[in-house]
């Protein structure tokens, strides 16, 4: 499958820098809070927080939402968002409807700078090789930290609030939708469902494979003259043809940028998509509880498996 071209990457970073400027509005400012513990953080409110990122000697910002029914006593689901070629965590978690709909249902959402605004998840390998794929003063390892930062923004959060392992979600928006299919193909098992808005993705058609019986929800808009909706149809009709579950939104007279930034409705069928999946999530780890005491052994008399067994001692003389 071919990359896309030089001259539709710098279009791409254009109108994204400029819808950011509406959806960053939908965030509040800045927030300093490295040194608080994340349960410490107030519910309700987007936080910009930061780690140092031990592999790059740096410090990296990423955005949490915890939705105020969060009290540690139940494990939430998760929302991984990852954000559009020249944008960055605050931008995308302000996009209409998100912090809602998150709010609404009892998700938590981190959206993860992915190392910088243009490392690509991993999505187009672990250098910087390509247009529009880092600059000189990026490292020469840019793809491998854009990846890894995703993961290490993950753990911090599954250590620090009780999420639910079997209720990941990965969603992404043209650069983070590129990095959902790849990272949800080449991780494919620790999620509960992909959504790829309008996904920039131009790696290998073989890769989607990978997927498994992961479901996904696409999003794509038929106007949209930034990524071909040719090739994302194409892209649809291989995961059907693999079997894999998907659903497929495409919006009329949608373009690349406001149909996904701007449409809480099509949000409000993501996470319409995220609850159906969690639940069969929950269904699933269910019923292999349930098969895993079905194929335990019964205790056999005194084995000292069950009260009051143990060995018996014969008095008797």
């Amino acid at each position: 499958m071919s990359t896309f071209r030089p001259i539709a990457l710098l279009l791409c970073i254009l109108a994204m820098l400029c819808a950011s400027l509406r959806a960053q509005d939908k965030a509040t400012g800045p927030t300093d809070t490295a040194s608080t513990p994340v349960a410490s953080i107030p519910k309700g409110e987007v936080t910009i927080r930061s780690y140092h990122m031990e592999e790059a000697k740096k410090d990296i910002d990423y955005a949490l939402y915890v939705p105020s029914s969060y009290d540690e006593t139940r494990a939430l689901p998760l929302v991984v968002l990852l954000h559009g070629l020249g944008s960055n965590p605050k931008q995308v978690i302000g996009y209409d409807g998100v912090v809602d709909e998150a709010e609404k249902r009892g998700y938590v959402v981190v959206a993860p700078y992915g190392f910088n605004e243009r490392g690509w998840y991993g999505s187009r390998g672990k250098g910087k090789e390509g247009p529009f794929f880092g600059n000189r003063k990026d490292p020469d390892n840019l793809g491998e930290l854009s990846e890894k930062d995703v993961f290490n923004v993950l753990a911090i959060v599954e250590k620090d609030l009780r999420i639910d392992p079997t209720r990941r979600f990965l969603m992404g928006h043209s650069m983070g939708g590129a990095g959902s299919v790849y990272l949800g193909a080449t991780r494919n098992g620790m999620w509960a469902g992909l959504a790829p808005l309008a996904p920039a993705f131009g790696g290998p058609m073989d890769l989607l494979e990978q997927l498994g019986d992961t479901p996904v929800y696409v999003v794509m808009g038929d106007k949209d003259n930034l990524v071909p909706v040719a090739t994302v149809r194409q892209w649809v009709d291989e995961m059907k043809r693999l079997k894999t579950p998907v659903t497929y939104e495409e919006i009329a007279g949608g373009d690349h940028v406001r149909c996904i930034t701007q449409n809480e409705a099509m949000i409000g069928r993501v996470f319409d998509f995220f609850d159906a999946a969690s639940e069969r999530a929950k269904a699933k780890a269910k019923d292999a509880g349930d098969k895993k005491k079905a194929e335990q052994p019964a205790p056999k008399p005194g084995d000292g498996s069950s009260k009051g067994s143990g060995s018996v001692r014969d008095d008797k003389k």
